[in-house]
């Protein structure tokens, strides 16, 4: 798809004589000769090593009585050395898709090993220590092979730990293992630096995101929301803002950041909507005093503003996520405020109207920041 693009612009460019016709073909050459980010081949390579290691597990566990013990564990052992002795020397070959597949599958070997030795010798555990193991195994081989497919299922593991732990204990916080999460994001945003794997971070920050969303549903109240929100702003802030620390190394990691800072600041205003909603409900002067609900949707509509300033002309996915929390909250503001005086027809009507105004805005800014990065070009 961007290919095609280029290969466009690049025509209509030579066209209009601003690059010359050796110029354009050498740029499609050497686009042509990056590695691809995505790839079938890739995936099935992957899918396939997931079934086979899937075979391997089950084919074990199901002759498992049928073989002698001390046959079992130095099989398991010579399986998953197997698998990643011969992944590294595909590596050292240059065989990197093949190499990755083995890779993978001797990391679901050595999970499916920990769960049979575990039931021959009666080991006791539960299924969240076992997923602490089999996701520090799968990291640090992401980090001595350097294997982005290691890092992405590194990445689910963290995720079958989060799933493992919200079927037990959704409602409950149970010792240190609501921390893990956390850690095991961090881990994958350190190994998504250090290998390369720049697609595999959105794993990481997504956890994050449904970790504080967790936390906020255990402590479910106005405090906690405001919490919530503050934090998402503060961490937008401390990497956006130029004067800051933070903001060179955000910038490193691109767009994602800023933008999963900014949903979990929207997520808490969502939540603190939500509370003081509730709360005017539940005490029965929900039609007497709506002025919370409008002093907060204003400072929402600010939020936004800030971060279409902040981070707006660099960083599409914050662009588009604070236009929808600006458009949101002009239509709650006409729902509560005009709509409820001129009825449902006139509220369609002025939010027609808002929305019309908003396009333009829209409109204007998206004009604003393509003219601006054409003169930084320029310069």
């Amino acid at each position: 798809m961007y290919r095609g693009r280029l290969e466009r612009d690049l025509k209509i460019w030579v066209e209009k004589g601003l690059v010359g016709a050796p110029a354009a073909s050498a740029i499609l050459n050497e686009y042509d000769s990056r590695p691809a980010s995505f790839s079938v081949g890739r995936v099935l390579t992957v899918m396939a090593a997931l079934l086979v290691g899937a075979a391997i597990l089950l084919f074990v566990a199901s002759n498992w009585e049928e073989i002698p013990r001390i046959i079992r564990l130095l099989g398991l052992v010579a399986l998953i050395w197997a698998f990643y002795l011969g992944g590294a020397y595909l590596l050292t070959r240059g065989r990197s898709i093949v190499a990755s597949a083995l890779l993978i599958i001797g990391t679901m070997t050595f999970g499916g090993a920990m769960s049979l030795v575990g039931q021959m010798y009666n080991i006791s555990g539960d299924e969240l220590t076992m997923m602490i193991v089999w996701f520090a195994a799968a990291a640090i081989a992401a980090a001595l092979f350097r294997s982005a497919a290691q890092v992405a299922l590194a990445g689910f593991l963290a995720w079958g730990f989060c799933g493992f732990y919200l079927w037990g204990h959704s409602d409950e916080w149970y010792g240190v293992m609501p921390w893990v999460p956390p850690v095991m994001a961090a881990v994958v945003i350190a190994l998504v630096r250090y290998v390369d794997a720049p697609q595999v971070r959105h794993l990481a920050y997504l956890m994050l995101v449904g970790w504080l969303t967790w936390i906020f549903a255990q402590y479910e109240s106005l405090h906690a929301a405001m919490l919530l929100a503050a934090a998402g702003l503060i961490a937008f802030l401390a990497i956006s803002l130029p004067v800051s620390p933070l903001a060179r190394i955000a910038r490193s990691a691109g767009a994602a950041p800023a933008f999963y800072a900014f949903l979990v600041a929207a997520i808490g205003l969502l939540a603190i909507h939500g509370e003081i909603a509730y709360g005017l409900f539940a005490n029965d002067i929900w039609v007497q005093n709506k002025l919370p609900l409008v002093v907060l949707a204003f400072a929402a509509l600010a939020s936004a503003v800030v971060a279409i300033i902040l981070s707006g002309r660099d960083n599409g996915a914050v662009r588009y996520l604070a236009y929808l929390v600006f458009a949101c909250e002009i239509l709650y503001l006409a729902s509560e405020t005009v709509g409820s005086i001129i009825g449902t027809s006139g509220f369609f009507l002025i939010s027609g109207v808002l929305v019309a105004i908003a396009a333009w805005l829209v409109i204007q800014l998206e004009r604003r920041f393509s003219h601006g990065d054409a003169q930084g070009d320029k310069a």
